[in-house]
C-alpha cells in the first residue's frame, strides 16, 4: 500500500480532540497513519492473502468487512485461486468507499469485488469461506461484537475462517504499560511527535474499545468456532484465526 500524504491531522495543538472519524481528512492520510502506527501492518494485509488463498472455498464469497481503502480486499484479490469467488467489501464511512471504489477500479485482478456502504451490523453474511475484520470490531460497541460474529459463523461454510485483527489490552496492568509504552516508541520512531501521540490518544478514547486476547477467544468459542487462536502478534497489536 503506498502512502500518499502525510498523516499530520494531530501535529498542531488542538484546543479540543474531538472523537476520531474516518472522514475524508482521514481518507486522505490513511496508508500512511495506519503504517506508522499499526506494527507489523504490512505484514498482516499481507498474510490474509495467503490465508485467503488457503481457505477460500470454490463458489463461495469473502467477506472484508470495514475495508477501508481496500487493502485486506485486494490481498485476497490477488492470491484466491478460484475463479468462481467473489469479494464483498463493507465500510459505513462514505469518504472510505468513494475513495476504495477508486483503488478497486483502477487494479486489474480478475476476481470479483462488489463493494457496500453500510454498517456492518446490516451485512448480510452468506455462503462465505473467509471473512476479515481488520481492526473494525474495536470500533463497534462491545455490547453488539457477539451478534456480528455469531451471524459471521451462521454465514461461513464448514471449513471458513473468521480472520480478526484487533488492538488488545492485557490483564496483566505492568505488562499492558510496557505494550502501550513500546508501541509510543514505534510511533516516535516512524517520526509521530509527542503531541501527535497524545492527541491521537484523546481522540481514540471511548472510540476505540481494545479487549483481552483471552476475551476474543472466550466469544469465538461460545460462538461455537472449533479452532481459535493467535497467529500474529507484535506488542498491543495481534490477528487471530477462527476456525468453523
Amino acid at each position: 500500500m503506498a502512502r500518499g500524504n502525510k498523516d499530520n491531522i494531530y501535529s498542531n495543538p488542538l484546543g479540543d480532540v474531538t472523537g476520531f472519524q474516518f472522514d475524508n481528512k482521514v481518507v486522505d492520510v490513511f496508508p500512511d497513519m495506519i503504517q506508522r502506527s499499526v506494527p507489523g501492518y504490512t505484514t498482516i494485509v499481507a498474510m490474509i492473502g495467503t490465508l485467503a488463498e488457503r481457505y477460500a472455498q470454490s463458489g463461495s464469497q469473502c467477506y472484508d468487512l470495514g475495508a477501508s481503502l481496500g487493502a485486506a480486499t485486494l490481498a485476497m484479490r490477488h492470491r484466491i485461486p478460484a475463479a468462481d469467488c467473489k469479494i464483498i467489501a463493507v465500510d459505513n464511512s462514505e469518504a472510505m468507499v468513494e475513495r476504495c471504489q477508486t483503488v478497486i477500479a483502477a487494479d486489474s485482478a480478475p476476481v470479483p469485488v462488489e463493494l457496500l456502504c453500510q454498517d456492518i451490523q446490516d451485512a448480510r453474511i452468506e455462503n462465505a469461506s473467509v471473512v476479515v475484520l481488520n481492526f473494525t470490531l474495536q470500533f463497534i460497541a462491545v455490547e453488539q461484537r457477539k451478534a456480528i460474529l455469531q451471524k459471521i459463523f451462521e454465514g461461513l461454510r464448514p471449513g471458513g475462517v473468521l480472520i480478526i485483527s484487533e488492538k488488545v489490552i492485557f490483564e496483566d496492568a505492568a505488562h499492558g504499560e510496557l505494550m502501550i509504552d513500546l508501541h509510543h516508541a514505534f510511533k516516535a520512531a516512524n517520526g509521530y511527535s509527542a503531541l501527535e501521540i497524545a492527541q491521537k490518544r484523546t481522540a481514540l478514547e471511548n472510540v476505540l474499545i481494545p479487549e483481552t486476547l483471552g476475551q476474543h477467544r472466550d466469544r469465538l468459542r461460545e460462538i461455537g468456532f472449533s479452532s481459535v487462536d493467535v497467529w500474529f502478534q507484535c506488542f498491543n497489536f495481534a490477528s487471530m484465526i477462527a476456525i468453523k
